[in-house]
């Protein structure tokens, strides 16, 4: 095995263009990738968590050359690793490394690299704020950026500082402001395609990054608005992105952009009532998961899979098909059981209020309330497997959708057994654990729930 990396390492050198001493310039020289970030991709996350361990070791090594550097290529390595698995602590080591990065740069008075250090910074936050729902990460990471003079801002943290505004501007559903940040994404796109030009590797890789997340805050503007037009934008940015990349070798940036172009197609189709569209939409979202499998990155996976699911569950509402509910349901399947490892995420929730809502269209099209016994028996189970002591979040997760199954009922039925009561305190109790834990994101879920609930109890 030991040889057979060794092979594959030195295939990923000799392919990307590695001198033959075996390194990169600035670069460290141990691992598969030899510090080249680009050919982490091709890594699955065995072999991923060996590159991070490896860069540490050069990182702490006595005598190390420019340790500083060494300290924050570890930390892309780690959030990478963070990124696929959802693993909260190779998030904190990423973190710490490049915290440690930071103040040696900082101590040397080294600026170029201490405004790198304090990107990748905010880079982790984000992370942090995706997988678990933390939104006070945001103002964290907006806090670190804005440390940096403005000239001496990089384009990476131009990028950073517009997806952070329009992150914010969303929350506060001021969408004039979040359209601005959109138009301030093109100095440093730019920018960044200057970069990729001059030195490839790493930089397409970064350029397709923040050309996502230009195109996740066109589509939310997009579905916030009704607005067609910004929904075709999104599908023809995240076409022309993801022609500019290789799927073989750059196989998870691919999907990302390829997912979001289903997406795009999803919402197109929903704004024009045409199915067709959605049915595009599936397919592009069918592609993006079969680039990506489930063991090389499970995280990207599982987002693959509920993405599938979500434009499949948009088919079932255009068509009033019972099947396609039930398609959507078997992709939050798959993607649950990858999410269940990590049982804080955020993605975790979403799926699973995503699938029972699909049970009750299920339920309510055929009029087989033993679907809802079925999942209601299911989440019971859960509940009593994660007491609420030891993983909250979890728990409170399972009372959310739980209490959504019993409002579905109530809909079908045209009864209330006293059903939406329980469904009341549930979401109660799913509020306070949120609002505890300080996930935003599952606070506003919980909280939207509870004004359902009051408008249904008021006919």
């Amino acid at each position: 095995m030991r040889v057979a990396m060794f092979e594959f390492g030195r295939d990923l050198k000799r392919l990307f263009g590695v001198d033959a001493e075996g390194g990169f310039k600035g670069a460290w020289r141990e691992g598969l990738t030899g510090g080249d970030t680009s050919l982490l991709e091709l890594l699955d996350v065995r072999l991923l968590a060996n590159e991070a361990r490896s860069a540490d070791v050069v990182a702490g090594r006595i005598g190390a050359k420019d340790r500083g550097a060494r300290l924050l290529e570890a930390a892309v390595v780690w959030r990478e690793l963070a990124r696929r698995t959802g693993d909260a602590a190779a998030l904190r080591k990423g973190a710490a490394q490049a915290e440690a990065a930071a103040k040696l740069f900082e101590t040397e008075r080294r600026q170029d690299a201490l405004a790198a250090a304090r990107c990748e910074q905010a880079v982790l936050a984000v992370l942090g704020a995706d997988l678990f729902g933390d939104e006070g990460l945001v103002a964290a990471a907006s806090a670190t950026l804005a440390r940096t003079p403005a000239h001496q801002r990089t384009a990476q943290c131009g990028a950073l500082a517009a997806g952070l505004d329009g992150r914010v501007a969303l929350s506060e559903n001021n969408l004039e402001r979040a359209m601005a940040a959109i138009r301030a994404f093109e100095a440093p796109l730019r920018a960044l395609a200057a970069v990729k030009r001059a030195k490839g590797g790493p930089a397409r890789l970064l350029l397709a990054d923040q050309r996502a997340a230009r195109i996740e805050l066109i589509l939310a503007c997009a579905e916030c608005l009704k607005d067609r037009l910004l929904a075709e934008q999104a599908a023809a940015e995240a076409k022309t992105a993801a022609a500019a990349l290789d799927p073989d070798f750059e196989p998870l940036a691919w999907a990302r952009l390829q997912g979001l172009r289903g997406a795009a197609l999803v919402q197109l189709g929903e704004l024009d009532g045409e199915i067709s569209r959605i049915a595009d939409g599936v397919e592009a979202l069918t592609e993006a998961v079969e680039a990506v499998p489930a063991d090389h990155s499970p995280m990207d996976w599982a987002r693959a899979q509920a993405g599938l699911g979500a434009a499949l569950q948009a088919m079932g509402e255009a068509s009033t098909s019972e099947r396609a509910f039930e398609q959507a349901v078997m992709a939050y399947d798959r993607a649950t059981q990858t999410l269940k490892a990590q049982p804080a995420l955020a993605l975790r929730a979403m799926v699973a209020n995503n699938r029972a809502l699909c049970l009750a269209r299920c339920a309510e099209l055929t009029a087989d309330l033993a679907v809802l016994d079925a999942a209601e028996l299911a989440f019971k189970a859960e509940l009593a497997a994660a007491p609420g002591a030891r993983d909250p979040a979890s728990w409170a997760v399972a009372q959310m959708n739980l209490a959504r199954l019993y409002e579905a009922r109530v809909e079908i039925t045209g009864r209330d057994d006293g059903r939406l009561a329980r469904a009341g305190a549930a979401l109660a109790c799913a509020f306070d654990v949120f609002s505890e834990l300080g996930l935003r994101s599952l606070t506003d879920l919980a909280a939207q729930g509870l004004q359902r609930l009051k408008q249904a109890q008021a006919v």
